[in-house]
């Protein structure tokens, strides 16, 4: 059941996306597609340059000021993020000689207090996605790639630095760790829903390419668990006691906090043809439609009663019709993604926050940060339909971000969309994400679209494999992963696995190997010895762990004890 369904959604693995007409309609030729692929070129390498003259070795870049700054865990994030835009733009060379700086300098070994989300979606998945398109970057592969190769390894290590938050009584992580000391004593026991369930993708990966089985079966659990404390209407919160499975706050939507919970249960299925999270997610939906969902906007709830606790739209709910094209339910995605396109066009941008009833942005919660989301949602809806709407929101973002936000030293976040006054950040997801699904939305014949008429025939460790034929599934960082690969390499591990659990043995993590010199390289990033700032402890992907939804749509900090 699960296959059909998949397969008719999404014509299975390798025909992710239907084969369409992509004549563009009236408003878009050939011409104007070149055009704006050109554009969202020199908007990325103006941004990219930006960072790696001004910013690197820090995670970000400052735009405003021209210097950079470390945010979730002083680990050149950025450059770490945008690797595999670079092979999606073309540059093969420069994606080469990236992974080459990053095997040499990157080192997970540092006292740094660290997001367990961020770090997954960012580090662990960006390496993960590099790693599996070294093959189309030209690079020298070792023995028995794609299970094996100095990019899987450093996706590894992070990987294990992140394990120690998952030793909780439940099994649901904590929100921080420290990259060297574990988990700290006096961490707090609360974590948004988002940072419990958003590991299936990486953490699966990672355990069927190298065969440890370990990230898979915490992942797992985690979700596992969390599903077991829906309310009685079928509902979750979005922060959680991993202690005591108590919700701590009890507002249930879509968006903050909650968003990538639901994407990864349709992406974790797709990925691994998973039945379970398959029926998990289609168990949410019911409920999202039933008490969320109100003229094609979603609402924030109470997840007991199902009354309505904030009556606003989220920017970083734009998701949601993209992940609606992922199961067919194309009609209803089309409704909400025009009415999120409304909000864009009012402001040149979308707020953090948007009041439904009153047609205007929340205070203090006016921000548009670069996200990628409606992007995201055009992209998908445009390979499945063809609208030539979809393009009409990819012109006008790029407009948008063009004339507000492009300062001398990159693009900077909007402040306030009413204003356009700038903040002095750009975040590492505009080039890992933002910029990538615009050009992915211009680019009908780019590699990621493939429908399964050009694949490569690789050697695995079991037989020959068929990869790179489609079927990417996109992390929520958008970072592509190439499921052919996991079925490729895990084919003998599930024996593996049985032999060991019969043995009751451990197996030692393989130990890091020397990393190889990469070759052809080209103009050279100055690694230059910098002070850096003492890295903050954040936690999720947008506010405290103690933040808290209320009726008005402001999220209020509690006071610490």
């Amino acid at each position: 059941m699960l296959m059909k369904h998949l397969c008719t959604a999404l014509f299975c693995v390798f025909r992710v996306f239907p084969v369409v007409n992509h004549a563009t309609g009236k408003e878009f030729t050939e011409h104007d597609m070149a055009h704006y692929r050109e554009r969202i070129k020199s908007m990325f390498y103006h941004a990219y340059n930006s960072y790696l003259e001004n910013a690197y070795p820090y995670d970000e870049l400052r735009p405003l000021t021209c210097d950079g700054q470390d945010t979730w865990g002083s680990f050149s994030l950025t450059l770490i993020d945008a690797l595999d835009t670079l092979l999606v733009l073309g540059n093969k060379t420069e994606f080469r000689r990236v992974a080459s700086v990053l095997q040499d300098n990157i080192n997970f070994d540092s006292d740094v207090n660290a997001s367990v989300f961020e770090t997954n979606i960012r580090v662990v998945g960006g390496l993960l996605s590099a790693h599996l398109l070294s093959k189309a970057a030209g690079m020298e592969l070792e023995a028995g790639w794609p299970c094996s190769g100095p990019l899987l390894r450093m996706a590894e290590e992070a990987a294990r630095r992140l394990l120690p938050a998952f030793h909780t009584p439940t099994g649901m992580p904590y929100g921080t760790v420290n990259l060297l000391r574990g988990v700290n004593p006096a961490e707090t026991p609360v974590t948004c829903t988002a940072g419990v369930g958003t590991f299936i993708l990486e953490f699966a990966t990672l355990s069927r390419l190298t065969g440890d089985p370990v990230f898979e079966k915490v992942a797992r659990k985690a979700l596992r668990e969390l599903w077991k404390t829906r309310s009685d209407i079928g509902l979750v919160g979005n922060h959680i006691d991993v202690f005591s499975s108590k919700w701590v706050a009890q507002d249930a939507g879509i968006g903050a906090g909650v968003d990538s919970y639901f994407e990864y249960l349709v992406k974790g299925a797709i990925l691994l043809q998973d039945e379970e999270l398959h029926s998990m997610f289609l168990e949410y939906d019911k409920a999202i439609r039933n008490y969320t969902k109100f003229d094609d906007w979603y609402f924030w709830v109470h997840m007991h009663k199902g009354t309505v606790s904030m009556p606003v739209f989220q920017s970083l709910e734009a998701f949601w019709p993209g992940l609606q094209s992922l199961i067919g339910d194309l009609d209803s995605a089309m409704k909400t993604f025009l009415n999120y396109y409304t909000v864009w066009k009012q402001f040149g941008g979308l707020p953090e926050f948007y009041s439904i009833p009153q047609g205007y942005s929340v205070e203090k919660r006016e921000g548009y940060p670069l996200r990628p989301e409606l992007i995201e949602s055009a992209m998908y809806l445009y390979r499945a339909t063809a609208d030539p709407t979809l393009l009409q929101l990819g012109r006008d973002v790029v407009e948008s971000i063009e004339k507000i936000s492009r300062v001398d030293c990159g693009f900077a976040t909007v402040k306030d969309v009413r204003d356009h006054k700038l903040d002095n950040r750009m975040e590492s997801f505009f080039l890992a994400e933002t910029v990538k699904y615009l050009y992915l939305l211009f680019d009908p014949d780019n590699f990621l679209h493939n429908d399964g008429s050009h694949f490569d025939m690789v050697s695995g460790p079991h037989g020959d494999c068929v990869l790179g034929a489609g079927g990417y599934i996109f992390n929520t960082e958008a970072h592509p992963l190439d499921p052919a690969a996991l079925h490729c390499c895990s084919r003998a591990q599930a024996e593996r696995w049985e032999i060991e659990e019969i043995l009751s043995g451990k197996t030692e993590p393989p130990k890091s190997q020397t990393s190889e010199e990469m070759h052809e390289q080209t103009e050279r990033i100055v690694l230059q010895d910098k002070k850096k700032r003492k890295t903050p402890v954040l936690s999720c992907p947008s506010q405290p762990f103690s933040s808290k939804l209320s009726i008005l749509g402001q999220v209020f900090s509690t006071p610490k004890t």
